[in-house]
């Protein structure tokens, strides 16, 4: 899984057009970036994007897939180029994983444990200590996956409420709101979620599963990615609840950096620059694996937990979601 250096952002209007075997990036202002595709692994539109066929077919010989989010940031599809790494051996043993109720469910309770670990981790270990012991309990008597993701709603609303008690009043999030987000705290999370979103989307098709075969979101889900959503799941408190601490605590968010009406808000383009800079700050970051012992950015994280699923399907190696250990 190559490090986010060969991911490109679409941070402004453009086009994209083809010159040979290169990319060029048209901005609304007149300039022109020429990109060699062979630097390019996938590219993530956080703007109005123009793409003809002529590019179409570049992209789709090269592996290149292009992520689109909408205005609010959220997921609005992917320019997806043929599956070549999806196996059938490993499909059906998905699919037959997915089918086994218990072996199934275990799994998912693995997504919802580890999700809140990391959640409790990034915004009060104190403080969401009995909520998390309330969930860990909930998830042991859970029956099915609609008792985990109550369970889990159930303690993402304590997170919450914690997270605004470390917040101005302008940023706090009020509860959680999508679609659009009602104010500016949601709006970051949203705006960032998206970005994990499609981040996890290009780390699922660099390996043999389907992303359409899930295990805690449901498989029938025709608009997203199934399988995407349940994984993203671990990695979202890493990015978007801890960067809107962060960047909190250090004044860095202003607000000029939204734009705020009756009940909803968004970034602004000064907003958006921001967030898509330091998202892709932190995906570069590297940490020390433990198991691997070497530095891994936080970007492969997202490669290495669809593998270690990807050898849960196919050698039935237990699954070990993602969890922050530094």
């Amino acid at each position: 899984m190559p490090v986010t250096s060969r991911t490109y952002w679409l941070t402004s209007p453009c086009r994209i057009r083809r010159k040979d075997e290169s990319l060029v990036i048209e901005r609304e202002a007149g300039d022109k970036v020429h990109i060699p595709v062979t630097d390019v692994r996938d590219i993530v539109a956080c703007a109005e994007t123009d793409i003809n066929t002529s590019v179409t077919a570049l992209l789709n010989r090269h592996r290149i897939n292009v992520h689109l989010l909408s205005y609010y940031g959220d997921y609005a599809g992917s320019l997806l180029t043929s599956e070549v790494s999806t196996s059938g051996e490993t499909v059906l043993a998905q699919a037959r994983l997915a089918q086994d109720s218990p072996q199934a469910l275990a799994v998912a309770r693995s997504i919802v444990d580890a999700c809140a670990f990391n959640v409790r981790r990034v915004v009060d270990r104190k403080l969401l200590d009995r909520p998390y012991t309330v969930l860990q309990n909930s998830i042991k008597e859970a029956g099915s996956t609609g008792q985990l993701m109550s369970a889990e709603g159930t303690f993402r609303r304590s997170a919450w409420q914690v997270i605004d008690t470390k917040l101005p009043d302008w940023l706090q999030l009020d509860g959680r709101s999508r679609r659009p987000p009602k104010n500016a705290g949601n709006a970051f999370i949203s705006y960032v979620n998206g970005i994990v979103y499609a981040r996890t989307l290009t780390a699922v098709r660099l390996t043999p599963l389907h992303s359409g075969i899930a295990f805690l979101h449901s498989s029938m889900e025709r608009q997203r990615h199934s399988l995407v959503l349940d994984l993203a799941e671990m990695f979202k408190p890493l990015f978007a609840e801890r960067l809107l601490l962060r960047m909190a605590r250090r004044n860095q968010l202003k607000t000029h950096h939204f734009d705020r009406d009756t009940n909803q808000a968004m970034l602004s383009d000064a907003g958006r620059k921001l967030v898509i800079q330091t998202v892709r700050d932190e995906l570069a970051t590297t940490v020390s694996h433990r198991a691997l012992g070497r530095p891994v950015a936080y970007d492969e994280l997202l490669y290495l937990d669809a593998l270690a699923l990807t050898r849960r399907c196919l050698e039935g190696t237990p699954y070990k979601p993602f969890r922050i250990w530094w």
